[in-house]
Order: C-alpha cells, then sequence, then structure tokens
C-alpha cells in the first residue's frame, strides 16, 4: 500500500470538495505553551468543572458577539482569517469569514444558510451548513459524552489574545484518539485557543488561536445581510445534498471504536476524471466523538482513478481502500489506527 501526500487545501483526487472547503477558509501548530499556573489533578470536581466550561464554549460560539483574526497553524503551514459574528434573539447568527492569505474566499452564514464566494471564478456556492463544530465552536455533542471517552484536567488560568483565560486539558482514554487543550475566555467561555496534540509524546500537531479579538461588542449585522444578497454578477451554484440510507445500501459500520457515533449520512454527485462522464454518487458517513470525527466516503470505481494508500498531514489521517466494486476513503483528526478499525469493521453486502 502506497503513503498518499496530501493537504487540506487539496482537492484531494476528488475527495469531495466540501472537506477542503473548511480548511480554505478556517484552516493549526508547534509553539511553545505558556504554563498555567494552578493546574489540578483530575477528579470528580475537575469533571464537573470541565463539563460546565465545555457547555460554555460551545454556547458562547453561538450567543456572544466578537470579532477577531485568528491563526490556524499545523507544522509549517500558516493561515490566518478574520470572522465576525452577531447574535441575536430574534433571527439567530450571522457570521462573515474571510481568508487573509492566499487566493481571496469570503464566507457569509445566517443560521445553517452559507454563501461561499470564491472571486477568481466568480463563483457563489449556496448550501446547507452541516458541521456546527467548526472554530470557536466546540462540541458536535453533549459534554457529558465527551468526557465519556476523556480525562479532563483543569489547568488554572493563562492568557491568550490579552485575554485572561481557563485552561482545559482532555487526555483519551485510549490509543484510538489525540488530547485537546483549550483556553476559554474566564468572562465569557468564548474559546480562544485550540490544540490537538499527540499524547505519546506530546507533540502539538494542530493549532487555532485567536491573535486579537473583540467579545461583546457592539456589532452591526448589515454588513453580513448586504453580502449574502450581493449576488449580481456572480455564478450560483447550489451543490446537490441529500440525506442517503446507507445501510439500506447494503452497507454496515460495525462499533469497534469506543465512544464514536454516526451523526449523519449524506450523498453528494461529485464530477468525474472525464468531463465527459456522468457524475459519480459520493455517499458520506460522519462518526463522532464529540471532538474528533471520522467521514468514511462510498464510491464506485467505475469512471474513478484512486489508488489504495495512507497518507497524513498534521492531526488528519486518510484510507483509503478498495472493496469489490467501490471506493472506501476514511478520513479523520485520529490516529492513523483508528481508521484501520473502522476499516476493519465494514462490511458490504449487495441489497436485493
Amino acid at each position: 500500500m502506497q503513503t498518499l501526500r496530501f493537504n487540506k487545501t487539496t482537492n484531494w483526487g476528488r475527495l469531495p470538495a466540501f472537506l477542503c472547503c473548511a480548511a480554505v477558509l478556517l484552516t493549526a501548530l508547534p509553539v511553545v505553551a505558556s504554563t498555567p499556573q494552578g493546574a489540578s489533578t483530575p477528579d470528580a470536581a475537575a469533571q464537573q468543572g470541565a463539563a460546565h466550561w465545555l457547555d460554555r464554549v460551545h454556547q458562547a460560539a453561538q450567543q456572544q458577539n466578537y470579532e477577531g483574526t485568528f491563526v490556524y497553524q499545523r507544522g509549517a503551514f500558516v493561515q490566518s482569517s478574520r470572522i465576525t459574528h452577531f447574535a441575536t434573539k430574534t433571527d439567530g447568527e450571522y457570521e462573515q469569514l474571510e481568508s487573509l492569505e492566499g487566493k481571496p474566499r469570503k464566507l457569509f452564514r445566517h443560521n445553517d444558510d452559507v454563501y461561499t464566494f470564491v472571486p477568481e471564478r466568480k463563483l457563489l456556492v449556496v448550501e446547507k451548513r452541516q458541521n456546527k463544530d467548526a472554530f470557536p465552536a466546540l462540541l458536535s455533542t453533549s459534554a457529558a459524552q465527551v468526557l465519556s471517552v476523556y480525562t479532563p484536567k483543569m489547568l488554572g488560568t493563562d492568557r491568550v489574545a490579552g485575554i485572561d483565560s481557563k485552561v482545559i486539558e482532555l487526555d483519551p482514554k485510549d490509543a484510538y484518539r489525540f488530547a485537546y487543550k483549550f483556553w476559554a475566555d474566564a468572562k465569557t467561555g468564548l474559546l480562544l485557543r485550540a490544540q490537538t496534540i499527540d499524547p505519546s509524546t506530546g507533540q502539538v500537531l494542530e493549532q487555532l488561536a485567536f491573535t486579537q479579538v473583540r467579545i461583546g461588542v457592539p456589532l452591526d449585522n448589515a454588513a453580513i445581510i448586504n453580502g449574502m444578497r450581493n449576488t449580481a454578477g456572480w455564478n450560483v451554484v447550489h451543490p446537490p445534498l441529500e440525506p442517503v440510507d446507507m445501510e439500506a445500501q447494503g452497507w454496515r459500520f460495525g462499533t469497534t471504536v469506543p465512544g464514536f457515533r454516526k451523526i449523519r449520512e449524506l450523498r453528494r454527485p461529485m464530477a468525474a476524471s472525464d468531463s465527459s462522464d456522468p457524475p459519480i454518487p459520493v455517499d458520506q458517513a460522519v462518526f463522532s466523538d464529540g471532538l474528533a470525527a471520522i467521514s468514511i466516503f462510498v464510491e464506485p470505481v467505475a469512471h474513478n482513478n484512486r489508488k489504495e494508500g495512507s497518507g497524513s498531514d498534521g492531526a488528519t489521517h486518510v484510507l483509503v481502500k478498495r472493496s469489490g466494486d467501490y471506493w472506501i476513503t476514511l478520513l479523520g483528526e485520529v490516529p492513523q489506527t483508528t481508521l484501520q478499525q473502522f476499516a476493519s469493521a465494514i462490511e458490504y453486502k449487495a441489497p436485493r
């Protein structure tokens, strides 16, 4: 099996483009983290305190007004983005996200409606949000589920972007996931920095961190509303997306890795290598333990030049295998052994 090389901004041999969209805009960094003061050992109080702070972090990302610049760092790769988030009691959330390096990208969001502008192609992609845990949001499930597979440590206080913060570390209870460290604003709970750490070496694999942020300031959502409406001259595309029952299609996903639960199944037609060929139907099943997520993509071998292999980039690992007439691609911010465990439990039986 060959080793594959990739990065998050590459359309990974026609892996579904939505894998790359978030990385283009939201895309972590071996740094020397300061040592927080007042660290304590994990106990029942830490468990309760961590659950409280994890919930606060998730709520703050949705309910607070904030604007600032954050940096994603992964090894030598660094990318900064500007975010503005406006929360209302009557009309939900408004958000603007803009990449500050490389090719310009701008994303506007109202609740789950997402508008992504790609200037060099005069392309506007309009679709529904699928992932609700993008920085500075955090959880895709309850804190209780997360803490069933992670051991928390409350590490006292620190400062990020000039703001006093609480520091929480989550250590995995098994070898199937990475460790995490979070810095949250002591006043509002807004996530200020997040690190993904290899627990065996202590190396920081990825990091997202605000370098400058204002929280709780009055903001105006008019610019976001106008940005979403300013579509004249743009080629507007609504990528087809539909729910799919992969079990009814004959697929079985065993539960060999504790803590992971299936949270959604989707189907998108993707362009074939040869433009004269019809689109390729790609099914995606997403599993999450509340922090780490694994996507399993299934697509037919026909009109497809994929190869078997594995690879990694920072915390993200990928595994590509062939199963009869289908390619199976597993991708997630988990160790390679976790993807192999998932792959070993996948079975297919053609429906009658």
